[in-house]
């Protein structure tokens, strides 16, 4: 995260002085080690001089398979992102750096030298394929290309001494989308992926990467489009101590004709959804779940398609929001700013939205420009959002709203927060017996919701303190407001 932030932040910088083309060829060289210095984690200052390049590449809208020339400079890719018509033009939100991903093993199970070469031979009588041989020390081994990785070898082995050897981006994955190609590079199978972003930050080397659209905004803004920003309500998280006032003030002055807060289509949400709940339990549906989480919604069409009759039809709160923003400004580009990788499909695939940028990037663009929150003039949205629609941002929040609308505490209802396997599974179970813990449902992908997504600008832990402080100051309007 610190790195794709500090590259970005180079570039935004290069970019807003006019120097993006002419100076971004030597930037490799720039930010790697000078010769003769040791690299930490690359085999040499050439290898990792190409991973500051290729990583360079999606940051400006492209991916490893856009280079058909590898003596084609990173300016020529720059000026192409800069004259670029379509944003949308990969149609790819993730992939994966070919140079940086070169260090996992491809093997699962593997012995230590703890085997103690036993009598019992646990691992061996249990192997259900014969893939454990022993050598000449008497000490056990795996054939690979036997074995299944069922782990029963390390399961039974008295001294621990067979260990698991993850790949993490594979671990993270509740679906198996990524997996390795035939070169050992893993690669993204995007008819699975829920892009729940988990493999993107558990990756150790980076390199995992969302396509970006940031130049096509700031570009889109430089040759004069008018472009409307719609934040989520987990912007509360990002930024400890500085006014939400003075936030959106630094995001209005790169250029953006408003500021609105999707907190503002939470309220919509709010409102649509609990009466939706309402009339679905009334008619006897056993249980409703919620609909504003992007990739629950990838789950469900892509893994689970017997869930769709239980999950509201409720559009989410950036739905709600980009229709408000283009009534107020019919000629402008609509652009989401949140925590989400998933909302980029979203917002793709919603005719009222244009493109997305994360927090991680906009945090991104702040350092590149050398915007100060201290200096820079405060900006207040249209529109005041309830306390309760911006605690969509954490896991329980959309519950409470609803409990709020319906002025109901005891409304039995379920939070999942958290997509991982153990929760997949829960939910395919509850699908298939259609018999839920509760009437109302709150999916999230994210472990402690929005404000602890992917692509945030600062850690998960410090996000939920910061999120919590703002709410925490927050008072919801009187009824007559």
């Amino acid at each position: 995260m610190i790195v794709r932030q500090a590259l970005l932040a180079k570039l935004v910088e290069l970019w807003s002085k006019d120097e993006l083309v002419e100076k971004i060829d030597r930037l490799p060289l720039e930010l790697s080690p000078k010769r003769g210095q040791k690299v930490l984690g690359r085999c040499c200052i050439h290898k990792e001089r190409a991973v500051w390049k290729y990583k360079s590449f999606p940051l400006m809208g492209f991916d490893m398979y856009d280079e058909e020339d590898e003596l084609t400079p990173l300016s020529w890719y720059a000026k192409e992102a800069l004259n670029r018509k379509d944003p949308h033009r990969k149609k790819n939100l993730m992939c994966v750096i070919d140079e940086a991903c070169s260090s996992c093993v491809k093997t699962s199970y593997e012995v230590t030298n703890l085997c103690r070469g036993c009598v019992a031979r646990t691992c061996y009588m249990n192997c259900p394929k014969g893939a454990i041989f022993f050598n000449k020390q008497g000490q056990a081994e795996i054939d690979h290309d036997l074995c299944i990785s069922c782990g029963k070898c390390m399961q039974s082995c008295p001294y621990h001494a067979i260990v698991y050897i993850p790949v993490p981006c594979e671990e993270a994955c509740p679906l198996k989308a990524i997996s390795k190609d035939e070169n050992g590079i893993e690669h993204v199978d995007e008819s699975k992926c829920i892009y729940c972003g988990k493999c993107l930050n558990a990756c150790p080397f980076g390199a995992i990467f969302e396509v970006s659209q940031i130049f096509d905004v700031l570009q889109g803004i430089k040759n004069g489009q008018e472009m409307v920003a719609i934040v989520a309500p987990a912007i509360l998280s990002q930024f400890k101590d500085v006014p939400m006032e003075k936030v959106y003030g630094a995001i209005k002055s790169i250029g953006f004709k408003d500021v609105i807060e999707v907190a503002e289509g939470a309220m919509e949400t709010t409102s649509t959804e609990a009466a939706e709940l309402k009339e679905k339990i009334s008619e006897g549906q056993p249980f409703m779940t919620t609909s504003c989480c992007p990739s629950w919604i990838e789950l469900v069409r892509k893994h689970i398609p017997e869930m769709a009759p239980y999950v509201s039809s409720t559009g989410s709160p950036m739905f709600y929001t980009a229709k408000i923003a283009k009534k107020r400004h019919p000629g402008a580009k609509i652009v989401f700013i949140g925590p989400c990788l998933a909302k980029k499909k979203e917002v793709r695939d919603n005719p009222d939205t244009d493109m997305a940028i994360t927090f991680e990037e906009i945090g991104s663009v702040f350092a590149g420009l050398h915007i100060d929150f201290a200096t820079v003039e405060p900006f207040t949205p249209e529109v005041r959002s309830y306390k309760a629609a911006h605690g969509f941002a954490q896991s329980g929040g959309v519950i409470g709203a609803v409990k709020y609308i319906l002025h109901d505490e005891q409304l039995k209802a379920t939070a999942i927060a958290n997509l991982d396997k153990k929760n997949v599974a829960l939910l395919k179970g509850i699908a298939k017996t259609g018999k839920a813990p509760s009437p109302f449902i709150e999916v999230m992908a994210c472990e402690s919701g929005c404000a602890t997504g992917p692509l945030i600008y600062n850690d998960p832990a410090t996000a939920l303190r910061n999120l919590n402080a703002a709410l925490n100051k927050m008072k919801e309007p009187s009824t007559d407001e």
